[in-house]
C-alpha cells in the first residue's frame, strides 16, 4: 500500500517536472532560516536600524519551494499558478504587517 501510495506521488511529480522530494525539501529545510531571518529581523528593527534586507530574504525563504514548483514545473494548471500567486500575496501582506508592529508587542516576536 505505501509503494503503491510512493509510486502515485513520484507519478506527479514526474508529470509535472517536479521532484516531490525536492519541493518538500525546500519547503521543510526553509523554515529555520526562515524564522532565524525573521528573529534577525525583529532584533534590527528593536535597534532601529534598517531591515529590507531581511524583509526580502525572509519573503524569498517563505516563497523558496513556490519559486521551485514555477521554474521546474511543466504543465501545471492555472490554478496551481493562481495558488502561487495568492500564497506570495499573502506572503507579502504578513511580512508587512509583521515589521508595522511595534517592535515590543507579543505578535512581532
Amino acid at each position: 500500500m505505501l509503494q503503491s501510495i510512493n509510486d502515485w506521488f513520484l507519478g506527479l511529480g514526474a508529470e509535472y517536472g517536479v521532484n516531490p522530494y525536492i519541493f518538500g525539501g525546500i519547503y521543510v529545510g526553509a523554515i529555520p532560516f526562515f524564522l532565524a531571518t525573521v528573529a534577525w529581523m525583529v532584533r534590527r528593527k528593536r535597534r532601529g536600524e534598517p531591515i529590507a534586507m531581511q524583509i526580502s530574504l525572509a519573503g524569498f525563504l517563505a516563497m523558496s519551494a513556490y519559486i521551485y514548483l514555477i521554474v521546474a514545473g511543466r504543465n501545471l494548471a492555472w490554478w496551481v499558478y493562481a495558488l502561487i500567486a495568492a500564497l506570495i500575496l499573502y506572503t507579502i501582506w504578513s511580512l508587512v504587517k509583521k515589521v508595522r508592529e511595534p517592535a515590543g508587542s507579543p505578535g512581532a516576536e
